[in-house]
Formats: C-alpha cells, sequence, structure tokens
C-alpha cells in the first residue's frame, strides 16, 4: 500500500492553514526573478518544515486536491485574511508605490466584478514588506525608507527584507542548497499546463510553531479595463451563481483558467536562489516569524475576540427576530420556498452579515490555529442553527468540520462522530450534487477511520463515493479501498484482489494506463495458480493489452503466453481471440529484433518424456508372399515382458559368441528409445541411416493450430570428441546441410484438443557428435476456422493445403528429464536425477545392415503340422556382414535343417507338391516290420553343452557381401499346444571389418501362428514276459500307442493317415508291429481313436551308443508305401529339438530335487531298472480342402517315454493347481527322509516267466495226484548283484479266488534263496500237484528281492504279467 508520509493529525492541519496573499510592485518581482523564483516561491520553503520523503501518487492527488478546493461562500477556511504589500527600495518612491498596492488590493477585495479571490473579514491586514537588493542597492537608502515605514505603518506592520546578498554571474565554491526544487518540481508535475505561472500560486507553508499560513501572489499586471481577468472566478469554482446546477464535479474534468503568461517548461537546469546567501536564507526565515507572530497571529486574536464580542451582543436580538419573523409568516413551519430550495445544490443563501456566517467564521479562525475545542462547540452550534433553517449545504460543512474537529481535540475527550460524516457525505452528494465536497469529507474521513484500524468502514466509505462522472477519482478511490481490505488484522486478500481489478479498469477509462497495468499486476499475484482461470485470463489478457499499449512487448507476450499455456476454459471463439491477439504482439516483438535468436513458443504443448527416438530405416511393407522382418518401428507399443526378452536372446546369442562369457562392456542393442529404455548412455547411430524423433504434441485450444515447416533443431560436432571450433549449428531450415539432412514437414495440423505426434527424420551424412536441441516451426492457426466479434482473420500468407491466417516463427526446446537416483544414502535422502542421452547420438563409422524377407510363411498350422518356408537374407549395406545367427526361445518351432539338408529340394517352387520330408518308396514285404538307420544329434545342431537355442544360419560362404542375398529353406513345425503362439527370432550378425563401438547389430522378427487341434498320442511302455530273443538276453518291450484324432474339421481337415511310426533311442528300438488287425491303412476320422501295438528290442552292442556318444538309433515302421527317413531333415531336427527343450524341462525339474538324491549308487540303480530311453515319432498326412483343391498336410508327434509303465504324451499335460491349504506355522526340524526307491521301482528289479505247457492230460482213475513240471525264469534286470528269496507257500485266498482257479499245491521245498549276478537269467525246477481236473493258475510265487549290500526286501510285483493259466484235462 501507498504508505502516507504523514500522519492524520499532521495531514489535516496541513491541508486547513491560513491563507496570505502577496500583492507586489514590478520593481520588487524583478528583484525575487534574479532568483528564478517569484516572491511567494521565495518564501514557500519557509514557510514550514518539510519531509523530504517522495509523495505517492494517492497522496500527491490529495495534496492537490484539497490545495485547489476553491473557495466557497458557506465555509471560510480559505478565504484571504491577509496581503503582504511588497515593494523594492530601489524604486524612486516606495512609500508612495506602498499606497498604490493598498488600494489595488481594497479594489480587488471590494469591487464587486470580482468573484476572486475571497477575503475572510473586510479589514484585512495588510503588511508592508520592503524589499533591498543588498548587492546593488543603498543600504542607507533602504533604512532610512524603512524608518519612514515604522513611522506611518507601525512597527508591527511593516518589515525590510534583505536578499541578493551576491551577484547572480559571480562564481562561488559554496554549495548553497536549494530548498525550492522540490515545491517546484510537484507543482510543474501537477500543474504543468495550468496554474503554474498563474497570478495565484497555492502552497502551503508550516512554521516552526506549527502555525500555518498560505500565501498567494497577486500580481499586478491585472489589468482591469476589459482584458482577462485571472480573478474573476476561481478554476474550481462551486458557488456559480448564474447556474448552480453546472458546478464542476471532478477534478479530472477541470479546464484552467487562461493565463497571460507563458506555460513555464521544465525546470531542469534553472539553479534557483542563485543570489541568495545563506545568510539571506536565515533573514527570509527571521520574516516569516517576524509576519506570523507580531502580524498575523495577533491580528487573527483580534478578530476572533471581535466576532465573540459580536456575537453576545447580537445573538439575542437577531435570532429571536429571525425566529419570530419565520414563525409569523409560516406558522412555526419550513417555508414552501424552501422545499424547492433544498432540490438544488445551495439550498438557503445567508447575507454576509448573518449571525450563524459569523459563528461559522468564528469555528473556522479557531480551527486554523488548531484550537480545536472551542472550534469544535461553534461547529456544533452553527450546525443546529444552518439544521433548523434547512440551510442544507452550510449544515453539511459544519458537521464535516465539527466531526473533524472532534476528531483532533487533544486527549480525545469524545469519540470520532463518524455519523456526522456520513450525513454531511450524503448531503453534499444526493441534495446539494457537489462531488468535490464530498470527495473531500470522503478522503478526511478515510484517512480518520485508518488511523483508527477501522479499515472496514473505510473501505466502504471510498467505494460509496465512486461513481461514473469521474473515472481518476473511482479509480483512487477503488485502490485505496483495496489497500484498507489488505491492511486489516484479518487480511481480506480476495477484496483487494477484486477491487485492484475495478482500480485498474477505472484507471484505463481514464487513460492512467501505467497505473492500470500496476494495478493488474498487483491483482494477479493473488489470483496466480489459485484455479480460477477464467480471473487469470482476463488479468492476463488486459496487462497484454496495457503492456502493449506502453511498449512494454515483452512483458506483453508473456502475458498473453500465460493465457494460452494455462488449461483454459475459455469458448473456442475467445480463444481464438487470444491466439491471434498474442500472434499479433508476438510478430511486433519479433520485428524489432528479426536477426535475434528464436523465441520460445508456447503452443502446441509438448510432452518432452513421451519423445521417443529410432535409428534406422522405416520397415518395407510386405510384397505379395514375401514378408519383411516386423523388427523394430515406433508403430510397436513398449512391452516390458518382451523387452526383458528380446534382452535375454542377445545376451544369450553373445554368450555363445563370445564362448559362454558375456563381455563386461555388453549393453543391449537398442533401436527405439523412450521413457522406458535405459537413457543413461549416449546411443550409437551409424552414419547414412536416418534418425527418426518422435514428438507428442498437444493442443489444449478449442481451435485447430497450423504448424509450418516443422523440423529439429539440432547442434553437430562432425569429429568424435574433437574441439569446439568446427562446430555447426543449425538453427533455420534454408537448405540441406552437409553434415546432417534435415527433413521438414511443411504443414502440421493439430486439430482441437488433439493429441498428435510428428515423426521427424535427420539423416547424418558425417560421424560424431549429435545434439537435438529442439524443433522449430511457425505457429499459426486457419483462416476462416472462427471469426469473433464479428471479425474475420486477417489474409492469408501461406499457400498450402490449409489457410493460414497469421504465423510466428519460433522455438520449442526437448528437455528431458532423466530418471530419479535412488542407490546411494545421499541420492535416496535428497532429490537427483540421472542423465537422458536418448537425444544425444554419437554417429559411428558404417556398418553391415541385414534386411529378412519370410517366403511362403504359414499364418496359421495344425499341432504337430511340418511346413516348408523359405527365408531370404539381403544385405542393404556398403560392408560385408558374417557370423549370422539366429536365436529363439522356442528352437523346436523351426529348422534350417541339418548337415543333411541338401538332400531335400532347395527351391520355393520344387517343393510346391513333393513332401517336406526324405522319402523312399519301399516294397510290400518291409511292412509292419522296421526299417532301422542311426544318425548323431552332433549333425543337427544338439550335441554336448550345446545351446540349442542359437542356430547358426548356413549361408553359402559364411559371408553376405554388400547387396548380396540369398534364400534358405526353413521348415516349420506347429507348436503343440492350440491357439495363438507369438514366437521371437532374434538374427545376429557383425561386420568383417571389426568396429570398436559397435560389436554387433541384431534384427528381430516375431512370427504369430495359429495353431488348431491335430492327434493326441499318448504312449506306454512296459516289460514282455517273453524271454525269445536272437540273443537270448537284453530283455524285450511292448511298446503300446495310442492316437486320437481331436480336430474338429475348423481347419476343413478331413481325416488323419498314420503313415509311419518310428522310434529313436541310444539303446532300444522299435522291432515290428503286432497289431492283429489286417488293416494296413491307418485312417483316424473326426473324434476316431487308434491302438498300436509294437514290441521293442534292446539295440546290439555294435549298434547301442555309448553314454557319452550322441548316437541314436532310429527304427520306422510304415504303415504305407512310403519310407520317411527319420533320421534326416527335417524329422529328425525337430526330435531333436523337442527332445533337448523336453531334457531342459526335466533337468530343472531334477535340479531342484539335487540335494535330495545325493544318496548311495545302490538306489539309483534300483531306479535305473525302471528306466527307458525310448522315443516314439508318429508321422501323419491329412487332406484338407481348401478352394476346391485337395492339399496334402504332413506332420509329427513326438512322445517321449522315460519310465516303464508310465503313460507319456505328445502334448503338454495341464496341471491341476494345488488345493488351497490352510496356513500352519511350524519349527522346521532337520530330519532326513531316507531316500527310498518306490514300490513300482523295485517291483521291475526282477523279471519273473513261468514255463509250462498249456493242457496238461492225466489219468485221474489210475493215479489221483497230478505232478506237473514247470520252469521258474528268474531274470536281474539291474546290473547290480540281487538277492532273490522265492517263496512257493500259497498266500490266504478269498473263496471267489478258489472258485475261479481252484486250489493245487507245489511240492518239493516251499522256499528257495539265491544270488543273480548283473542281468543274469536263472531257472528253477518246480513241480506242481493237482488232485482234480479243472483250469488253474500257476502264478502264485512270490518273490522277494534285494540287492546284496542292502537289509531291506521287497516283493517283486506280478500284476504287469499276464495270469498262467493250465488246464488239467482226465484222460
Amino acid at each position: 500500500m501507498a504508505q502516507c508520509v504523514q500522519s492524520v493529525q499532521e495531514l489535516i492541519p496541513d491541508s486547513f492553514v491560513p491563507c496570505v496573499a502577496a500583492l507586489c510592485s514590478d520593481e520588487a518581482e524583478r528583484l525575487t526573478r534574479l532568483n528564478h523564483l517569484s516572491f511567494a516561491e521565495l518564501l514557500k520553503p519557509f514557510s514550514r518544515l518539510t519531509s523530504e520523503a517522495t509523495t505517492p501518487w494517492f497522496e500527491s492527488y490529495r495534496e492537490t486536491f484539497l490545495q485547489s478546493m476553491p473557495a466557497s461562500d458557506h465555509e471560510f477556511l480559505n478565504h484571504y485574511l491577509a496581503c503582504m504589500l511588497v515593494a523594492s527600495s530601489s524604486e524612486a518612491e516606495p512609500v508612495e508605490q506602498f499606497s498604490k498596492l493598498s488600494h489595488e488590493q481594497h479594489r480587488i477585495q471590494h469591487n464587486s466584478d470580482y468573484s476572486y479571490p475571497k477575503w475572510f473579514i473586510p479589514n484585512t491586514l495588510k503588511y508592508y514588506v520592503l524589499l533591498h537588493d543588498v548587492s546593488a542597492g543603498d543600504e542607507q537608502r533602504a533604512e532610512s525608507i524603512y524608518e519612514e515605514m515604522k513611522q506611518k505603518y507601525g512597527t508591527q506592520g511593516c518589515y525590510l527584507l534583505k536578499i541578493n546578498s551576491r551577484a547572480s554571474n559571480r562564481a562561488s565554491d559554496e554549495q548553497i542548497p536549494d530548498p525550492w526544487s522540490q515545491y517546484l518540481q510537484k507543482n510543474s508535475i501537477q500543474n504543468q499546463d495550468s496554474y503554474e505561472d498563474g497570478p495565484c500560486t497555492i502552497t502551503s507553508n508550516k512554521n516552526s510553531d506549527s502555525n500555518l499560513l498560505s500565501l498567494d501572489g497577486l500580481d499586478n499586471e491585472v489589468k482591469v479595463d476589459g482584458l482577462p481577468n485571472n480573478f474573476r472566478a476561481h478554476p474550481l469554482q462551486l458557488d456559480q451563481p448564474s447556474d448552480p446546477s453546472n458546478s464542476i464535479d471532478g477534478t479530472d474534468h477541470v479546464k484552467p483558467a487562461s493565463s497571460l503568461h507563458e506555460t513555464k517548461k521544465g525546470n531542469t537546469g534553472i539553479i534557483h536562489g542563485a543570489c541568495l546567501t545563506l545568510t539571506d536564507h536565515d533573514r527570509i526565515r527571521q520574516f516569516i516569524q517576524e509576519f506570523t507572530f507580531r502580524g498575523l497571529l495577533p491580528h487573527i486574536e483580534k478578530t476572533i475576540r471581535q466576532l465573540n464580542d459580536q456575537l453576545m451582543s447580537r445573538k439575542g436580538l437577531s435570532r429571536s427576530l429571525f425566529s419570530a419573523t419565520k414563525k409569523w409568516f409560516s406558522g412555526s413551519k419550513v417555508p414552501e420556498k424552501s422545499i424547492n430550495e433544498l432540490k438544488n445544490t445551495s439550498g438557503l443563501l445567508y447575507p454576509p452579515e448573518a449571525p450563524e456566517l459569523q459563528i461559522r467564521k468564528m469555528a473556522d479562525l479557531c480551527f486554523l490555529v488548531q484550537h480545536y475545542d472551542l472550534a469544535y462547540s461553534c461547529y456544533h452550534t452553527a450546525k443546529k442553527d444552518f439544521l433548523n433553517d434547512q440551510a442544507m449545504l452550510y449544515a453539511a460543512g459544519a458537521l464535516e468540520m465539527a466531526a473533524v474537529s472532534a476528531f483532533l481535540q487533544p486527549g480525545a475527550p469524545r469519540p470520532y462522530p463518524a455519523h456526522y460524516m456520513d450525513t454531511a457525505i450524503q448531503t453534499y452528494r444526493d441534495i446539494c450534487k457537489n462531488m468535490v465536497l464530498a470527495e473531500r469529507c470522503v478522503l478526511l474521513s478515510a484517512e480518520i477511520l485508518k488511523s483508527q484500524s477501522k479499515y472496514s468502514e473505510a473501505a466502504a466509505l471510498l467505494i460509496r463515493l465512486t461513481s461514473e462522472d469521474s473515472d481518476l477519482r473511482s479509480a483512487l478511490l477503488l485502490e485505496q479501498a483495496a489497500h484498507c481490505f489488505i491492511n486489516m488484522k484479518s487480511p481480506m486478500v480476495r477484496k483487494y484482489a477484486f477491487h485492484m481489478i475495478l482500480a485498474g479498469h477505472r484507471f484505463s477509462k481514464a487513460g492512467q494506463k501505467k497505473h492500470a497495468l500496476r494495478c493488474y499486476c498487483q491483482a494477479m499475484q493473488v489470483y496466480k495458480g489459485k484455479g480460477w482461470s477464467l480471473a487469470e485470463d482476463h488479468i492476463n489478457f488486459t496487462i497484454g493489452r496495457q503492456s502493449y499499449t506502453l511498449r512494454q512487448l515483452d512483458n506483453a507476450v508473456s502475458a498473453f503466453r500465460h493465457i494460452l499455456i494455462n488449461e483454459s476454459k475459455q469458448s473456442a471463439a475467445q480463444q481464438g481471440a487470444f491466439l491471434r491477439e498474442y500472434l499479433y504482439v508476438y510478430k511486433n516483438v519479433s520485428q524489432l529484433s528479426p536477426d535475434g535468436p528464436l523465441p520460445q513458443l508456447p503452443l502446441p504443448y509438448i510432452n518432452s518424456s513421451a519423445t521417443r527416438v529410432f535409428f534406422g530405416h522405416d520397415r518395407r511393407p510386405a510384397d505379395g508372399e514375401k514378408q519383411a522382418a516386423t523388427h523394430v518401428s515406433l508403430d510397436q507399443e513398449y512391452d516390458s515382458e518382451s523387452s526383458q526378452q528380446w534382452r535375454e536372446l542377445e545376451e544369450q546369442v553373445v554368450a555363445v559368441v563370445n564362448k559362454g562369457i558375456i563381455p563386461s562392456n555388453f549393453h543391449p542393442t537398442q533401436y527405439c528409445l523412450n521413457s522406458y529404455s535405459d537413457n543413461s548412455r549416449f546411443p550409437l547411430a551409424v552414419v547414412e541411416e536416418p534418425i527418426t524423433v518422435e514428438v507428442a504434441f498437444r493442443n489444449p485450444l478449442k481451435v485447430p493450430l497450423l504448424l509450418t515447416d516443422l523440423s529439429l533443431l539440432w547442434k553437430f560436432q562432425p569429429k568424435a570428441f574433437s574441439g569446439k571450433d568446427n562446430e555447426e549449428v543449425k538453427e533455420l531450415v534454408t537448405s540441406q546441410s552437409a553434415m546432417i539432412g534435415t527433413e521438414v514437414i511443411s504443414e502440421f495440423l493439430i486439430n482441437c484438443e488433439e493429441s498428435k505426434v510428428a515423426r521427424l527424420k535427420l539423416f547424418p551424412h558425417h560421424i560424431g557428435e549429435l545434439h537435438i536441441l529442439g524443433v522449430v516451426y511457425n505457429l499459426g492457426t486457419i483462416q476462416g476456422s472462427m471469426t469473433v466479434d464479428g471479425i474475420g482473420a486477417l489474409p492469408g500468407c501461406h499457400t498450402g493445403k490449409y489457410s493460414l491466417s497469421m504465423s510466428v516463427r519460433g522455438r520449442q526446446d526437448l528437455e528431458i528429464q532423466g530418471p530419479r537416483l535412488n542407490n546411494t544414502k545421499e541420492e535416496k535422502t535428497s532429490v537427483k536425477y540421472g542423465p537422458d542421452r536418448r537425444l544425444d547420438p554419437i554417429i559411428t563409422e558404417e556398418m553391415p545392415l541385414l534386411e529378412v524377407f519370410f517366403i511362403h510363411f504359414p499364418t496359421g498350422l495344425l499341432c504337430g503340422e511340418i511346413r516348408k518356408a523359405y527365408v531370404e537374407f539381403v544385405n542393404v549395406s556398403k560392408c560385408p556382414l558374417a557370423g549370422l545367427k539366429v536365436v529363439s526361445k522356442r528352437p523346436e518351432f523351426f529348422t534350417f535343417g541339418g548337415n543333411t539338408a541338401v538332400l531335400t529340394p532347395l527351391s520355393p517352387s520344387a517343393s510346391e507338391n513333393c513332401s517336406a520330408y526324405k522319402t523312399v518308396v519301399t516294397d510290400s514285404t518291409s511292412m509292419c516290420t522296421a526299417l532301422v538307420s542311426s544318425a548323431s544329434s552332433v549333425d543337427f545342431g544338439i550335441g554336448i553343452e550345446s545351446q540349442p537355442e542359437v542356430i547358426p544360419v548356413p549361408l553359402p560362404d559364411s559371408v553376405l557381401k554388400p547387396g548380396a542375398s540369398v534364400q534358405l529353406p526353413m521348415w516349420l513345425r506347429g507348436p503343440d499346444e492350440e491357439g495363438v503362439h507369438e514366437i521371437n527370432f532374434l538374427f545376429y550378425y557383425e561386420s568383417v571389418k571389426k568396429q570398436p563401438k559397435i560389436r554387433h547389430r541384431i534384427l528381430r522378427h516375431t512370427a504369430v501362428i495359429c495353431t488348431s487341434r491335430s492327434l493326441n498320442v499318448r504312449a506306454t511302455v512296459c516289460r514282455s514276459n517273453s524271454l525269445e530273443d536272437e540273443e537270448g538276453r537284453g530283455g524285450n518291450m511292448l511298446v503300446f500307442v495310442d492316437v486320437e484324432n481331436t480336430n474338429t474339421s475348423e481347419a476343413g481337415v478331413k481325416e488323419f493317415h498314420i503313415v509311419q511310426i518310428s522310434s529313436s533311442s541310444k539303446h532300444w528300438k522299435l522291432q515290428k508291429s503286432v497289431n492283429l488287425s489286417e488293416n494296413k491303412d491307418a485312417k483316424l476320422a473326426s473324434r476316431e481313436k487308434g491302438k498300436f501295438c509294437f514290441k521293442a528290442l534292446r539295440c546290439k552292442e555294435k549298434e547301442a551308443a555309448t553314454q557319452t556318444s550322441e548316437k541314436y538309433t532310429f527304427a520306422d515302421i510304415i504303415f504305407g508305401n512310403e519310407q520317411i527317413i527319420s533320421s534326416a531333415s527335417p524329422c529328425a531336427d525337430f526330435f531333436y529339438r523337442s527332445l533337448s527343450s523336453e531334457l531342459k524341462k526335466t533337468q530343472a525339474q531334477l535340479s531342484v530335487y539335487a540335494e535330495k538324491q545325493s544318496t548311495e549308487d545302490a538306489v539309483r540303480l534300483i531306479q535305473k531298472c525302471n528306466e527307458v530311453d525310448l522315443n516314439i515319432i508318429v508321422l501323419w498326412k491329412a487332406y484338407v480342402v481348401e478352394d476346391n483343391k485337395q492339399l496334402i498336410l504332413e506332420g509329427q508327434h513326438h512322445v517321449i517315454l522315460r519310465t516303464v509303465g508310465k503313460e507319456a504324451f505328445s502334448y503338454p499335460q495341464k496341471q491341476d493347481p494345488p488345493e488351497m491349504e490352510l496356513l500352519k506355522f511350524f519349527r522346521s526340524e532337520n530330519t532326513t527322509v531316507s531316500s527310498r526307491p518306490s514300490v513300482e521301482q523295485l517291483s521291475n528289479l526282477i523279471k519273473t516267466s513261468l514255463h509250462y505247457p498249456e493242457s496238461f492230460n492225466h489219468p485221474f482213475h489210475q493215479k489221483s495226484l497230478c505232478l506237473v513240471p514247470v520252469t521258474l525264469l528268474l531274470s536281474n534286470c539291474s546290473k547290480a548283484d540281487v538277492d532273490v528269496i522265492v517263496d512257493l507257500r500259497h498266500k490266504t485266498t478269498s473263496p471267489e479266488a478258489l472258485e475261479i482257479h481252484g486250489s493245487f499245491t507245489w511240492l518239493g521245498q516251499t522256499q528257495y534263496k539265491l544270488q543273480l549276478k548283473s542281468q543274469e537269467i536263472h531257472s528253477l525246477q518246480l513241480k506242481a500237484c493237482f488232485v482234480h481236473t479243472g483250469v488253474y493258475n500257476l502264478g502264485t510265487p512270490r518273490v522277494f528281492a534285494k540287492l546284496s549290500d542292502q537289509v531291506t526286501v521287497f516283493e517283486t510285483s506280478q500284476q504287469n504279467s499276464m495270469p498262467a493259466l493250465i488246464i488239467i484235462n482226465n484222460v
């Protein structure tokens, strides 16, 4: 708030001071003018003690207003009490000159032509001053004239004032102070064109004793004979008798009276008081004191006494007569005329000698000499009289001064009567229609209320006086009201801001642009950031306009910028107006400095953190059957899981290339950088490969934005890590640079409230460091898209798809904040951010660039279906590439073929009607008998310590030269689970010439395959009881294979044909099919199931592989007339891949139990008896009708048999989720569970077989006991010594069992104890005794076995073998 320099106790007495006129002769005026001062100005600094502080604008206004109040007939505060008559000692007849001046003063006072100035009493004090020029005049003459004056006018009524002690042209080193400048400067600012040179300069004066007076100069140049006279009327005259209703109500409408003098220009450079010394200053000060104490004050005291006596003597008679006449004429009522008079501004008019006015005169005199007690009682008395007479103007004046007097009384005997002031203001404003007097009341009362901390009442008072008639007055009062609200005990901040806005508006209407701008800026501090967007928009818009008018263009741009960048809730039309205003102001600013740096534009918004950077060419579209690798593109959404998978694949292949170790400086390749990627390192880009920057724009407005000539802004340092001398900074896109090519988007339209991305490219032609700084563009709006207030857009200045109304060129920087650091303790306790370098790529030397195309690549397959496709590898760079590998998490899905792949057709056309398999025509004799072949898994990339996921691509020369392309076959096999599969391929390649920065490059491809159900295969292997063998040892197995057609014909499949079943194992092979069916063609229609049974033999020693060898024996059993060679590509490839993935799963499971399995070898030997490593391959064909054309589909399923008697499946089994259990809390005990073989494993330790005749004839009538020889064969299946106990005693059986089989007895020993060596076969000769005919089950011997070095004995199970039935006949 503009704090007042003075307190209210100083302000009011300073504003109401005794007025003294000064009338100078020509010669006296000449003497004072030597100092560039009039006589009144000469005395002014010595009339009071002033503060050096600069008065703020409101205080200045108030001071000027109060001092320029015109004299009025209803009050006498600014009527002249005395007149100084000034003559020079250098005049020929000074005394005569005094007489002339005295007559002149008398004429001005008593001539009716002069309405101004007004005089306090008829007998005005005349004070005679003789000016003497010390430097030029005769001092003796001056003294003699002064003596003559004293004799004529008395010592109290005259004074000799000596001035000009030095010549003005004489240089002096003495620095004399200039106390006049502050008054004259202020006066010239206030009244530069009005009365500053006029004859009546009103000044306030205050001496050391706080006695106040005002000195006004009355020039004797005023001519009476018909010339314009300055004293006919005061510029702010209130009482205009001709037409009282025309009184001027506001100081801002004042037209100053014309002056005869030329207007004085600025006072700068003029030295005031140049002829005066410090002694002269003291003389002037002494003169003022003499005048005050010897002349003015005695005159005032005398006048008060006279008035008091006059009132005492006349009061009774006068008042009684006046009252009587009123009662006699009107019957104690107010006369009718007075009712009409109340309607005009003046009301009743008193003659000058009226006793009521004498009381008022006395009150005013007391007030002027600060006798406030007596002043209050006189005002109070006068107020009653005026109210009784309905003289409302007089009553209001008395009420106003009574209130002020009451406030200023020392010791404050009574409270401030604010209601007096309220009545006075209302009377002045509503009845008298005099806004100047009402304003004076408000200004005084507001200061008094503020001094009492009654800010709310003061604010209400100030607001009451605001009106439409004076914008300047209303603006100043509203501003003061606002300051009242902010200074309250509990500041009312919002009211403060609201009234500052109102004040700013009125200042603007009054033409006070700077004050208007200041008010709005102060209000903005309150409204800012409070969410009152419409209010903020209004204030910013006004600040922008006012700043523009005052040519503060930067402030204007800033204000309009705020309107646009806040989330505006304005209508589209209003937003369009704001935008056009901004563009217009902005254009003016940019024209001032056309060569300066490009300024920042506020629109559209840029989401810097969403900026994505892509290194490389755009993906080629599909061309017929050719489909390009998906790789990485900006159209793909970021997926953290997928990103992690690609990273793992790359790590896997890098580890293989580097012999199992990932280099310490390895970082995964990132082609697309975004807010999720690791941007802490400088990304590497390759020369001549484009860099695409995706910038996310958002238009917050409801009007469309058109960006033209949009491009990236960058700086480039050509040679890697060189000095800054050769830095090329691109600011404007004028032509394609030799270093970095820049793409320019000519037009980019962002619709209302739309988010849109722009992809901008750079083409690096040189190695070095690139820094992408931001975007540069022309911002504009579309012509005709919106018209506001009937005004259309400006003429178009742009030719393109859209018509541009107006545009400005600027830039926006891309500043991306890195991730918050959270590793060290210091980082966790403070807010620190790491770097984000996605926009600062290092351009490296040329690298090879691979493109991969897939030909005839299917999108849908049956589960297990084999399909042949082709892959084309193209080197599109100028460098040769080598070391091409492909890595995938699903290696079982595809193969390029093993070392035998050369035997298959190479071109896509050759394979259209051919099988994907290698086939051989067979004769009919080989039906159902196995054809054996062998192959090593090393040939198919599956070996010891190999990585089956990393597959080298068999390029013809291992190098792909620049521009060269090669096509390779690729076999695909549909995954065993139905559904949609995403299979990731990562192609890895290196440059022949090793690069220090980029060691390798990668290319990604994601294949999406939809698989549908085909066949489900389940198989079991169990031991055969028969012991016939070519070698007589090794044991046989029976393999049961169930094949079910689960296809639901959605792929148009009619039926499946099982064409071949093959086995693959290191130790076993299928021998023959034991199906009894004569139907050789195994067809399965929908939902049909087929059963197959095969006999399997252990391989011969020469065929069997050693444990370390990777050689597998393949045996094919054919159901058609063509053998598919299962040991060749692609059948063996997919078999080995499925085998390796299965092994990975089992190893993962086994590793969980690794600790538990660290048991003794004996248990492991028992477990091995139960294991078998036989793998079944089911090969099939399916017939599909598609587009009236029959197609033959081929496929294969794998079943991996590991355990005797346990069913295995070709498809993954769904595991039921474990049931929820109650949570149990217990202490874990370190009890080691002894690992024991399962019953099932032990049951297969010893294989038993009974040999006996199927039927036996015995003559029971000759011999009652029938003895039958039976051989029990015991075969040790393990490779350890086994102790065997054979117990022939019958188990207790139920009666039902006896009924079926009957009872018999074993003769001889009931128990045998044997030891069988590793894989030994032992025979026991037994005898069975029967007593009558029947069918008997001989399978009753119980066999117990234990390893020789073990204690525990286990019974072997016979349940898997068939019942040993014998028929006993009687002959």
